[in-house]
């Protein structure tokens, strides 16, 4: 069976807190590890009022706590807003209180807009040092060697699985050169999917934990009892990433079930794109889906994502997902 996991953004619907999203993204790890999800990841946004996740570390802290298994990991943690060395002490704490079930996933983009990516950077020097700071990360997790100044306490000899995440073909070829599992945001960009993963594939180095490429892919699911209800749960994602982009972000807002009449055809032109790469509707429809992209990418694992404003219909649409995971694993079996 091809491992599936969850990503979640801890969403803030329109009429709920911060406080509800967390709670609901705890529940939503706890049902998930009833489902046999493998990993539960969460992502680092700031200065957005419809995303619960900005202290990333601190979140999965609280999701690790209310689950027993599953493994918590970042979705990643944009790594030009911190010194490596202050991740590394976040995320050797988690392995230190979880040990073995801790990811840490890394991103180059600053989760947020321009004015907010300036008053959270360290410094005002804005040259790409992405590499050196993911290598510089890594080693903290390693075994200290003789006479080192600087260590990560807790997080030295943790070993935390790094990944390296992208939209486009830089974060594949970093993540070949370095010998690291990928995954790529085809949730949102998935304009640069088919080069990434070749690029990847082709040019990957082995390294002493990943003798092979290992490749993650993201997929939007909207699950639910019929099509059409399906089509009405994606409508929330829909509106929030047309208003993402008109630079009027907000609460996730409900569903309608109107929204191609409700948005100018360019809107909805971008958005369709942007989330093109979705399992939307019923069981049989999400799995033929699910199965299509499992066969174009041959994936060595999927993550699923899903911003749905009821929080009841979420977790349902993740148990459909599952469910259409395992009758995919059977199939496959049963043709070989």
């Amino acid at each position: 069976m091809i491992p599936y996991s969850v990503l979640d953004l801890s969403p803030i619907p329109e009429g709920s807190t911060a406080a509800e999203a967390l709670a609901n993204s705890a529940d939503l790890a706890r049902h998930a590890e009833s489902l046999g999800y493998l990993r539960f990841w969460m992502a680092e946004h700031h200065n957005m009022t419809g995303i619960a996740s900005a202290a990333t570390a601190v979140a999965l802290g609280h999701v690790a706590s209310q689950t027993t298994t599953i493994r918590i990991g970042a979705g990643g943690v944009m790594l030009p807003n911190h010194a490596p060395l202050v991740i590394a002490e976040q995320f050797g704490t988690l392995a230190t209180l979880y040990p073995g079930r801790v990811d840490l996933g890394l991103g180059r983009a600053p989760g947020t807009d321009q004015p907010t990516a300036r008053a959270l950077r360290r410094s005002l020097d804005n040259s790409d040092n992405f590499p050196q700071d993911v290598m510089e990360l890594m080693a903290y997790f390693e075994e200290a060697e003789p006479n080192q100044k600087i260590r990560a306490v807790p997080g030295t000899g943790t070993h935390v699985p790094v990944w390296i995440l992208g939209s486009s073909l830089y974060g594949a070829q970093l993540a070949a050169h370095l010998g690291l599992p990928y995954a790529f945001a085809s949730h949102f960009a998935p304009g640069a999917l088919d080069q990434a993963v070749e690029d990847y594939r082709q040019t990957y180095r082995p390294s002493a934990r990943w003798p092979k490429p290992h490749f993650m892919l993201a997929i939007n699911v909207f699950a639910a009892a019929s099509d059409e209800e399906g089509r009405v749960l994606k409508s929330s994602m829909q509106q929030a990433f047309v208003n993402l982009r008109t630079g009027e972000p907000g609460p996730l807002p409900p569903p309608v079930e109107d929204f191609a009449e409700r948005v100018a055809p360019a809107a909805k032109a971008m958005v369709d794109e942007a989330l093109s790469v979705a399992a939307t509707g019923s069981q049989e429809t999400v799995r033929h889906e699910l199965a299509r992209f499992v066969e174009t990418y041959a994936p060595d694992e999927v993550i699923l994502t899903g911003q749905i404003h009821d929080h009841a219909a979420r977790k349902r649409s993740f148990e459909i997902a599952a469910e259409a995971m395992r009758e995919i694993a059977n199939t496959r079996d049963a043709a070989e």
